[in-house]
């Protein structure tokens, strides 16, 4: 069963309580997203080790129930 934007955004904002968090269907297919989220607990980290705590926030559903997704990560200035 494939992931809606707003279960993303709910799996997301549950793993980064404090981020700002903004999920666009990049295809209006319902199979692509982008995430942008910007969370003070990304600061001093490298954009990889952002990337892998945003797909650790997806519980493994990357590549499975959710088929693509564009990450773009901030940290609050």
């Amino acid at each position: 069963m494939a992931m809606t934007g707003a279960d993303i955004e709910s799996l997301i904002r549950q793993a980064f309580p404090d981020a700002d968090v903004v999920i666009v269907d990049l295809a209006g297919d319902g199979d692509h997203f982008g995430a942008r989220i910007t969370s003070r607990a990304f600061a001093g980290l490298s954009r990889v080790r952002q990337h892998q705590m945003v797909y650790a926030a997806l519980e493994g559903r990357m590549g499975g129930a959710l088929h693509a997704l564009a990450i773009e990560t901030l940290v609050p200035q």
